[in-house]
């Protein structure tokens, strides 16, 4: 069983910048991912990283926020910059390992002035 632990969410204003973090307590070797729920709304994809780094991300945040791993510590990251209010959700980190997928119990990220 592999837990995942999420940190960094926050109130931020518009046009700012958070890192997110998610460290994996035992070793992923599938891809790591981020993605968001808002209120009311079913939870979508942010952005996902193989363990060779390649990349994917939503339209929505194309430009703005980078996704980044450090394989020998488990952990991905996800860098927003020029964030909106309508990234206000609850963000989940998850990994795939061994056939199989998990989930973070999410962070909270707040755009609002």
């Amino acid at each position: 069983q592999v837990q995942l632990v999420e940190s960094g969410g926050a109130l931020v204003q518009p046009g700012g910048s958070l890192r997110l973090s998610c460290a994996a307590s035992g070793s992923i070797f599938g891809s790591m991912g981020w993605y968001r729920q808002a209120p009311g709304k079913q939870r979508e994809l942010v952005a996902t990283i193989t363990v060779g780094k390649r990349t994917n991300f939503a339209d929505s945040v194309k430009g703005r926020f980078t996704i980044s791993r450090d394989n020998a510590k488990n952990t991905v990251y996800l860098q927003m910059n020029s964030l909106k209010p309508e990234d206000t959700a609850v963000y989940y980190c998850n990994a795939g390992t061994f056939g199989q997928l998990y989930w973070g119990q999410g962070t909270q990220v707040t755009v609002s002035s």
